[in-house]
């Protein structure tokens, strides 16, 4: 068997991305037990790291061992009982998950939808809590598939006026877009590196209010092989998933140090090394350097006379979806982008599968190098296909962008 030997690709689809080289180099970091007082110290300063990147004063943040979607599945299970009630605004595929992860956790799912492209407006999703009344709103903040996204900021205080939780999939859109869990009442909050973060998947910071941890507490239950005499059963039912127990991932991390799982070290390097990166540079200034390499590829993509999709009010700074031309292969092109210009981007889904392109400016892909090497390698492969397009308009754009003309 040969060493591994991959291609240099520049991925600037809807993620994953190239991982920031300090992020690389901290998951090279050799192992020590996971009781070692250097291990658990770790533990304890990833938890104040993502406190920090998540805007939030929430005792329980921590990692979920699993990419985003053990995050995400972590926190449903978790809440949601047999027969609750969950209402699942949905503006693309991100949204059709969190209602099967609802559905398989037996809670009775309610659900409204606005045609992708477009997000909800608060009021719609109010009318629905005061007609569902249910336990808890499920909503993603940024959705990859359709590159929107959700303004949350009016939910919390709807949640709170109608005593319904508020849990958001943040995944796609932290650290390239605003997300601030204290100030917008959102009572659980998952998330991935893969993104704007600007690591590998494969870890799943989330954020729980105190609201949220008496929900799931309710539900607590330790192991026969490490219970207690002071350990006391649950008062609700209990989690039907063991990984994914987040009261037993909380006692794990909390002083008692319950053995639940063998904690995945090595992406616990990676999670604390994302955080520092993007805590070091600085939130905001993170923010604007997506805003700045967003703006650039979607002015490079006008520039091109290529159509974005989607309501542009809503766009996430992150990605853009571009409709394919009419007589273009799709397929063809992102084939020569990748085989040809080492450059991979992103098709989508459902109804848009086929339809659209999504490029994406994440993490350490949000510089100028790399949009202006993917939109002139863009250029050539359409100019070959036989698509008409300005020569060298794209990059142009995309520069007076960057030169802060645009």
């Amino acid at each position: 068997m040969q060493p591994l030997s991959l291609p240099p690709r520049l991925l600037m689809g809807p993620g994953p991305i190239n991982c920031y080289p300090r992020v690389l180099s901290a998951m090279s970091t050799q192992l020590v037990g996971q009781y070692d007082p250097t291990m658990t110290n770790y533990m304890n300063e990833v938890m104040a790291l993502y406190r920090r990147v998540f805007n939030t004063q929430n005792q329980q943040t921590f990692l979920i061992d699993g990419t985003s979607r053990a995050g995400i599945e972590a926190a449903l299970v978790s809440c949601l009982e047999p027969g609750d009630k969950v209402l699942i605004p949905i503006f693309g595929r991100f949204g059709h998950l969190l209602a099967e992860i609802a559905e398989r956790a037996d809670a009775e799912v309610h659900t409204i939808e606005v045609p992708w492209g477009e997000v909800f407006d608060p009021q719609q999703i109010e009318d629905a809590i005061k007609k569902v009344q249910p336990k808890l709103l499920a909503i993603v903040q940024g959705d990859t598939s359709t590159t929107m996204f959700q303004p949350l900021e009016e939910l919390g205080d709807i949640c709170r006026a109608h005593d319904v939780l508020f849990y958001t999939d943040a995944t796609a859109s932290i650290g390239g877009n605003p997300l601030e869990v204290d100030a917008w009442k959102i009572d659980a909050v998952s998330v991935g590196l893969q993104k704007c973060l600007g690591g590998p998947s494969g870890s799943a910071p989330i954020t729980l209010s105190d609201r949220f941890v008496s929900c799931v507490r309710k539900r607590a239950h330790v192991e026969a092989g490490i219970r207690d005499a002071h350990h006391q059963g649950a008062s609700g039912m209990r989690i039907r998933s063991n990984y994914f127990d987040l009261p037993m991932i909380m006692d794990y991390w909390g002083e008692e140090r319950l053995n639940h799982h063998t904690e995945a070290a090595t992406m616990l390097f990676g999670s604390r090394e994302c955080a520092i990166q993007l805590l070091t540079e600085g939130q905001d200034a993170v923010i604007e350097r997506h805003k700045l390499a967003g703006n650039a590829m979607l002015q490079g993509v006008l520039a091109m006379g290529l159509k974005p999709f989607g309501d542009l009010k809503h766009k996430m700074t992150n990605v853009v979806g571009i409709h394919i031309p009419e007589k273009v292969d799709g397929e063809q092109v992102r084939h020569d982008l990748l085989n040809i210009f080492n450059i991979e981007i992103g098709t989508s889904f459902g109804p848009l599968k086929g339809k659209v392109w999504r490029i994406g400016t994440m993490g350490y892909n949000a510089r100028q190098d790399a949009v202006l090497h993917t939109l002139q390698s863009l250029e050539t492969v359409l100019r070959r296909a036989g698509f008409v397009l300005p020569a060298g308009a794209a990059v142009d754009a995309a520069m007076s962008v960057y030169a802060g003309e645009k």
